[in-house]
């Protein structure tokens, strides 16, 4: 039933939209498509999910304007760009929690001792997971290096700005190091450990990092890399590029079917409904609610976005208590437990010249309440 349905193509900017729930969903078409026409994105796919089910696709725009326009389409592959943290990074080191491979509230010094250096002893996985880890928001790309090893290092050696617990500043770095540790525990590098873990048990087919250059025409370009070459099917993201395209905070690529199958799975693992979520529902709650220190007012959960200041894809009618994640290339996904909803948006924003962040915030804003309303949540 996810599966099903059109595919919608079009050829031009205009754009079309299916809804097979009978819910009024022309409002969320209209935002959609005057974002394109004002040259906000370029294309974008977006789905809306309900009590089970697929109510709204809506294809819009254009796949690629450079170097030749190109129609977008319902199976465009995206950058996922930080969307990976909690659907891959965050879920993989929850899996090996849950066969008991660390604690929680153990410092992440005790599974990676190189990591203690620098006053970083006291940072927990927790922290990692909840961007309570006192680590700046990235490392250093003022200077050229390159590889994995340059960045690990990097890593290791990273100094907190503040102390562990303090306060919410989210940071790449806190994922970059939980990928690290997943593959410590688990043997494996991070995208074979998602292939074999994640994509596979939920058949994500057209999911992946680092994807084969024959399916580079399907994947929606992103803008011009320091060489002046426009990417795609090279990941966005500096710094996971420059440690070769698989990274914790960064990395995957995924389309709507995918992205959609990932969302219902882990709503009805959540409701204790028959699932493939390769995860426990206990966990899946656990991650999905507020964990962040004692006394904090921003609530995030393991790898989750609850209520911060990057919570606009929350819209004004769902919930606080619904949770969801952006990613910088103009991806989003926001889920509702208690409706049983979620809203997808899967855009290429910064193709070509990597503008229009603040219409894009706005955007997913806008479509989440006007979703929302089109199902009837007060």
């Amino acid at each position: 039933m996810l599966r099903g349905g059109a595919l919608l193509g079009l050829t031009g900017v205009a754009g079309c939209a299916s809804r097979p729930g009978g819910a009024d969903f022309a409002p969320v078409g209209r935002l959609l498509d005057e974002a394109v026409a004002r040259g906000d994105v370029p294309g974008v796919v977006a789905a809306v999910g309900h009590d089970g089910r697929v109510v709204y696709r809506g294809v819009y725009g254009h796949r690629a304007l450079l170097p030749v326009p190109e129609p977008q389409s319902w199976t465009t592959r995206f950058d996922m760009a930080s969307l990976t943290k909690p659907t891959m990074t965050a879920l993989a080191a929850m899996q090996l929690w849950e066969q008991g491979a660390f604690a929680l509230d153990e410092p992440v010094a005790r599974r990676l001792p190189a990591f203690a250096a620098a006053g970083k002893e006291g940072i927990t996985i927790r922290h990692l997971l909840t961007h309570y880890s006192g680590l700046p928001p990235d490392l250093e790309l003022s200077t050229p290096w390159q590889g994995k090893d340059e960045a690990v290092r990097r890593v290791m050696d990273t100094r907190p700005d503040r102390p562990a617990g303090e306060r919410f500043v989210y940071s790449d770095i806190n994922f970059i190091t939980l990928g690290l540790l997943v593959e410590t525990l688990s043997g494996q590098p991070l995208d074979r450990y998602a292939a074999q873990h994640i994509l596979a048990p939920l058949g994500m087919v057209h999911s992946g990092f680092r994807p084969d250059a024959g399916l580079i025409p399907q994947i929606a370009p992103t803008q011009f890399d320091e060489n002046h070459a426009i990417l795609r099917g090279v990941v966005h993201d500096p710094t996971a590029r420059r440690m070769g395209g698989v990274a914790g905070h960064a990395g995957l690529f995924s389309d709507a079917d995918d992205m959609v199958l990932y969302a219902q799975a882990l709503l009805d693992r959540r409701a204790g409904r028959p699932s493939a979520f390769p995860l426990k529902r206990e966990t899946l709650v656990l991650m999905t609610t507020p964990q962040q220190p004692a006394g904090r007012t921003d609530l995030r959960g393991l790898g989750w976005d609850i209520a911060t200041h990057y919570s606009t894809p929350r819209g004004d009618l769902f919930p606080v208590g619904s949770f969801g994640h952006t990613g910088f290339t103009g991806t989003s996904l926001w889920m509702d437990p208690v409706s049983d909803s979620f809203v997808l948006i899967l855009t290429n924003r910064v193709h070509p010249d990597g503008s229009h962040g603040r219409q894009t915030v706005q955007l997913r804003h806008d479509v989440a309440t006007a979703a929302a309303r089109a199902l009837g949540i007060a």
